[in-house]
């Protein structure tokens, strides 16, 4: 296990044009966030990502219950979007605004056709006592490199 850092760095690339990149991101954030990463009592319908700043990010479950665990702090199609992360050490949704940490994720064009996006979740230490596990959580091959491991499989070869 290495060592917790208050910062997190992933990346990855898509055979995509930047603005499709981020579309898929933002309007198809449920398609590739992991349904095992529930915080509510039910199973997850739907992961809504709402395109605006002051918007949210959360889970509606089958039962009709909500839990929104993350806030749209920026939104600049296509280049960036930054969102909050309001998930404790205990995995419980965190309503103190200065107890969360930061995901930022930005999308460059390398191409026309291909973009690199990188995340980077960071301020994780603002989460307090226990904030290297929400690090290490985030950083294990379960956290970002699946979500993003599932983004990238939403563009197929050519598409």
């Amino acid at each position: 296990m290495t060592e917790a850092t208050a910062v997190v760095r992933r990346q990855i690339v898509v055979e995509a044009p930047i603005e499709r990149a981020f579309t898929v991101f933002t309007e198809r954030f449920g398609d590739f966030k992991p349904p095992e990463h529930n915080l509510l009592g039910a199973a997850i319908a739907e992961t809504v990502f709402e395109s605006k700043v002051g918007g949210h990010i959360y889970d509606r479950g089958v039962d009709g219950s909500e839990c929104r665990w993350a806030r749209v702090l920026a939104y600049e199609p296509p280049d960036r979007v930054v969102f909050s992360w309001d998930i404790s050490p205990q995995w419980q949704v965190e309503t103190d605004p200065d107890l969360t940490s930061e995901v930022e994720v930005r999308f460059i064009a390398e191409t026309p056709q291909r973009t690199r996006v990188e995340l980077e979740h960071r301020q994780l230490d603002r989460h307090g006592p226990g904030w290297q596990s929400v690090s290490d959580g985030v950083a294990h091959d379960e956290g970002w490199p699946l979500y993003l491991t599932r983004y990238a499989a939403l563009f197929p070869e050519g598409s």
